[in-house]
């Protein structure tokens, strides 16, 4: 906690503006040190690099920097269900992709060459090559056995060791074999600590590493200490203008922010930006996915000005730098579309949302679940439109929820090509080197569907409160949406999907609020209300079926 309050005292007072050209110059960390950093395979995580390209579906990689084989992360945000507790996925830094010889320079000048040195190189490359090929149990092995190698040719607590640990750990940590990465972790932290001194930054750059793992398992309260510890010693040597110590601040930030320390995690975050920002690293791919990231934290502390403002610059840096030929673009111009609407500017919302739908059709297929979800915010745009219009214009308030419906029927027919296009593989669903493909498919699909689906039975709701006297108020739409919706759950695919938690929350979420709509509608005894309550009952069995509530 002293280094947050160390943080945020030096945010509160004058900073002069970071020089970067001549941080490697400058800073204890030069030459001899900044080769052998990555030598010893501790890369810095997320700092500068634009290496990671944003893409709507998120997507994990591994790449092994160097010779020395040191695990860095690639990754790419999404903006399909991105929260504000994503991690910022990790990136590699020009240290740790610098190719570092098998020899080693020790610092008395002397050099440690033999058999067992050239082995440990030689069987971290080929853990690297054999991972990437999927062969993970033979990756094991030889990162493994670059252990031992490390020991015998370099001795048993050298820094070479502490990065064969670290890369054995990072590989545990992807497979989320958690229990076997955290006393790596800790025994590389140990060796460097021996090596260096508890406050070197090298020290540092392996805390780093140990929070991202801590991070990742939600153990926030150790990923505060270690990002702490990590923060102060980057402060004293790097310098609080360098971009190494606003990526700890950043991911500090973070965990704040999951912890519930709202104030101080936004104020950490925005400052993390800021010194990018005057390095000259403003309009990267890191300190664009910041901001983002702080525009969701803005959002889900209520306060959307804030966001769209932040919003609205990180569209503008991009229509500079990609133009509207990048989804990059689209995908920010989509959420600040979403953010004015929630703020009631509904015309500007969807002359964004529209501008991005034309965007999407020249990039991907028409039938392209994007395309749906696009449809299906510009569906919500009318119906919102249609509620400001009805005490004014009753014709043109039915005018847009006739929009709204061409809109939600698209979207509801991609959904429906698009999980059909995937089942065709659900017998290869239950593989793993499948499940990244055709199951996240099919989750965005249903997902989109299911608040298609919604949408549909509320503008069917909509439609009949703006009927004249006199004419029939049949609520036909949210009853076949809720037909559909029970039939769905009586198909084997997709209950496989409702297995996870955010599409389950959703399918039932659908189901409430369809059931509702259907039994509020239900008016005496006749064929038809009969009808009606017996889809209400059965959509209550299914509910009961689903709900976390219910016992064995």
């Amino acid at each position: 906690m002293a280094s947050i309050q160390r943080a945020l005292s030096f945010i509160r007072r004058f900073r002069p503006r970071p020089q970067f050209a001549t941080a490697a110059r400058s800073s204890p960390l030069n030459d001899s040190s900044a080769s052998f950093l990555s030598t010893v395979g501790l890369s810095r995580r997320g700092s500068n690099s634009s290496a990671s390209k944003h893409r709507w579906d998120p997507i994990s990689a591994l790449v092994f920097a160097g010779p020395t084989a040191v695990f860095v992360g690639l990754g790419v945000n999404t903006a399909y269900a991105e929260t504000a507790s994503d991690a910022e996925p990790i990136a590699a830094t020009e240290q740790g992709e610098a190719y570092v010889t098998g020899l080693r320079r020790i610092e008395d000048g002397s050099v440690v060459s033999n058999s067992h040195t050239i082995k440990w190189r030689i069987f971290t490359d080929k853990g690297r090559e054999l991972f990437l090929k999927g062969k993970i149990d033979e990756a094991e092995k030889f990162l493994r056995s670059a252990i031992d190698e490390a020991k015998e040719g370099f001795g048993p607590r050298d820094p070479h060791v502490a990065s064969s640990y670290n890369n054995l750990a990072e590989f545990y940590r992807v497979r989320k074999a958690f229990e076997k990465a955290e006393p790596l972790y800790l025994e590389a932290i140990s060796i460097l600590e021996e090596a260096f001194g508890s406050d070197d930054v090298r020290v540092g750059a392996a805390l780093h590493n140990l929070g991202q793992f801590y991070l990742a398992q939600r153990k926030l309260e150790q990923a505060q200490k270690c990002y702490e510890r990590a923060l102060k010693i980057e402060g004293r040597v790097l310098g609080y203008g360098h971009p190494d110590y606003a990526n700890t601040m950043y991911h500090l930030g973070m965990v704040l922010h999951l912890l519930g320390k709202v104030k101080d995690s936004e104020t950490i975050v925005e400052e993390s930006i800021k010194i990018l920002e005057e390095g000259g690293l403003g309009e990267t791919t890191t300190c664009i996915r910041r901001m983002r990231y702080l525009s969701q934290m803005f959002l889900s502390s209520n306060r959307a000005v804030e966001a769209e403002k932040l919003q609205r610059k990180i569209l503008h840096i991009l229509e500079l730098s990609k133009g509207w030929e990048s989804l990059d673009t689209i995908v920010a111009a989509e959420g600040l579309a979403l953010t004015l609407q929630s703020l009631g500017s509904l015309s500007e919302a969807r002359d964004l949302l529209e501008r991005c739908l034309e965007a999407r059709k020249k990039i991907l297929p028409h039938d392209h679940i994007q395309v749906a979800a696009n449809m299906l915010h510009l569906g919500r745009v009318a119906m919102h439109k249609s509620n400001h219009l009805r005490k004014v214009n009753i014709s043109e308030a039915r005018g847009e929820l006739d929009k709204a419906k061409t809109f939600v029927d698209n979207s509801i027919r991609i959904a429906k090509t698009v999980l059909n296009c995937a089942s065709k593989n659900y017998n290869s669903l239950q593989s793993s080197d499948n499940s990244n493909g055709s199951a996240k498919d099919q989750h965005r699909a249903l997902v989109i569907l299911l608040q298609s689906m919604d949408l549909a039975g509320l503008l069917d709701i909509a439609k009949c409160e703006l009927l004249e006297k006199g004419e029939k108020n049949f609520i036909f739409d949210a009853e076949l949406s809720l037909r559909e919706c029970i039939a769905m759950f009586k198909e084997p695919r997709i209950r496989c999907l409702l297995n996870s938690p955010d599409v389950k929350s959703e399918y039932l979420s659908c189901l409430k609020h369809l059931t509702t709509m259907v039994n509020e509608n239900i008016d005496g005894n006749n064929e038809r209300s009969t009808a009606l309550k017996e889809l209400r009952d059965e959509a209550l069995h299914v509910e009961a079926e689903l709900s976390p509530r219910r016992r064995n």
